[in-house]
C-alpha cells in the first residue's frame, strides 16, 4: 500500500518535472526570435546550449531499459530536450557571422557527439549487468547535469562585469530552478543519488542566478534606456548634419508639412 503511494506520487512528480523540464527547454524561445529578428547572435553564448545537448543525450541513455530500467520519464524529457537542443545550436549556426566561433561550436558538437556514440558502446558492451551500467553512466550524467547548471557562471561573470542582465535570459533562470527543485524531489521517490545531487547541485546555481538578476533588474534598465537615448541623439546630430550638408529638406526633418 506504501509502496504503491510512493510510486503514484514519484510519477505524479516525473511528469510534472517533465513539463518543468519542458519549459526549461523551451525557455530560450524569446532569446532566438530576438536573434532571429536581428540576424545576428550579437553576445549571445553557445555554452549553455552545447552543455543541454551533452546532458540530455546522457540521461537518455541512463534511462535505457537496459541501462536503468523503469526510468521511461526520464527517457521521454531528455529525448524531447536533444530534439530542441538541435534546433537552437543549428539556428546559433546560421546567425553567427563569426567563422571562428561557429567553427569551434560545430567541432564541439562532434565531440560531443563522437564521445556519446562511445559510451553507449562501451556501457552495451563491456558491462553486463543494469547495476554496473547505472553507476557508470549515472556518474557520467552527474559530471555533465552540473555542467548544464553551471554553464550560466559565464554569463553571470558578464552580467557582474556589465551590471547588466540583458544576456542572461530570466524565463531560463526561473526555468532551471523550477526544473532543480521538481528532479530532486523526484530523485527522492526511492532515493536515486545520481538524480539528486546533480539537481540539488542544479537549484543552488539556478537560486544565485535568479538573485542575480533581481540584483542587476534595476540598472538593467537604465543603461538599456541610456543606449536608446545615446541613439537617438546621434540620429538627430546626423540629420541635422545631412541639414547644413543640404542633403534633407528641413522641414521633413522636423516633420513639418510643406
Amino acid at each position: 500500500m506504501v509502496s504503491h503511494l510512493v510510486n503514484t506520487i514519484r510519477n505524479v512528480v516525473g511528469i510534472t518535472g517533465n513539463v518543468i523540464a519542458l519549459f526549461l527547454f523551451l525557455s530560450p524561445v524569446p532569446t532566438f526570435i530576438r536573434i532571429w529578428k536581428k540576424g545576428s547572435v550579437e553576445q549571445f553564448s553557445p555554452v549553455p546550449y552545447l552543455a543541454t545537448l551533452i546532458n540530455c543525450i546522457v540521461w537518455v541513455i541512463y534511462g535505457l531499459p537496459m541501462v536503468h530500467p523503469n526510468s521511461i520519464l526520464v527517457i521521454t524529457i531528455n529525448a524531447a530536450g536533444t530534439a530542441i537542443e538541435v534546433v537552437f545550436l543549428t539556428l546559433f549556426l546560421i546567425f553567427c557571422h563569426d567563422k571562428k566561433k561557429r567553427l569551434k561550436v560545430l567541432l564541439i558538437i562532434m565531440v560531443e557527439l563522437i564521445f556519446m556514440a562511445a559510451l553507449a558502446t562501451l556501457i552495451l558492451t563491456v558491462l553486463h549487468t543494469t547495476q554496473r551500467r547505472s553507476i557508470i553512466v549515472g556518474i557520467i550524467a552527474i559530471l555533465f547535469n552540473v555542467m548544464m547548471y553551471a554553464a550560466p557562471l559565464s554569463v553571470m561573470k558578464l552580467v557582474i562585469t556589465t551590471k547588466s542582465v540583458e544576456y542572461m535570459p530570466f524565463f531560463l533562470s526561473l526555468a532551471s530552478f523550477a526544473n532543480g527543485v521538481a528532479w530532486t524531489t523526484y530523485a527522492f521517490l526511492p532515493f536515486d543519488p545520481f538524480i539528486a545531487v546533480p539537481n540539488g547541485v542544479g537549484t543552488i546555481f539556478s537560486l544565485a542566478q535568479l538573485l542575480l538578476y533581481a540584483t542587476y533588474y534595476k540598472s538593467t534598465k537604465r543603461i538599456i534606456a541610456a543606449r536608446k537615448e545615446a541613439k537617438m541623439e546621434m540620429h538627430l546630430s546626423l540629420s541635422d548634419v545631412a541639414v547644413a550638408n543640404g542633403d534633407v529638406d528641413p522641414k521633413k526633418t522636423a516633420g513639418a508639412t510643406p
